[in-house]
């Protein structure tokens, strides 16, 4: 599975349009290395759950943030907040979310690669 990102973080990234194309494993390595540097600079008392806690409260954050970039981009917003728009801002916040979501997998110890192919098997099923 191939990701397009617009970093340069990717170890062995694939030029494609302009796009560097990351490997999915690249970013469950990324995913790996940002839980081990968010443990250190926040989590190293914390337990489980209260790691379990503050990410799926993050991922709330990140997912509010996500909403009014939609909302923006549907003009559906105060016009201070129309007059600010960045159309970068849309992607960025997808992305926010996909890897805030991982580091909430990571932390529960979900097999997140099993768990896409599983539920893009049983998406596929319903049109057959």
């Amino acid at each position: 599975m191939k990701i397009a990102v617009e970093t340069a973080l990717v170890t062995s990234p694939y030029l494609y349009n302009n796009i560097i194309i990351m490997e999915f494993k690249e970013l469950l390595e990324f995913i790996n290395l940002e839980n081990k540097r968010l443990i250190k600079k926040f989590g190293r008392n914390s337990t489980q759950q209260e790691k379990i806690l503050a990410r799926t409260v993050k991922l709330t954050e990140e997912l509010g943030e996500l909403c009014n970039e939609v909302l923006v981009f549907n003009g559906d917003q105060r016009q201070e907040k129309l007059n600010k728009y960045n159309k970068n801002n849309l992607p960025n916040e997808f992305a926010d979310v996909i890897i805030t979501a991982l580091l909430l997998a990571k932390s529960m110890d979900v097999d997140i690669k099993k768990a896409l192919t599983d539920k893009i098997k049983k998406i596929n099923k319903r049109y057959k």
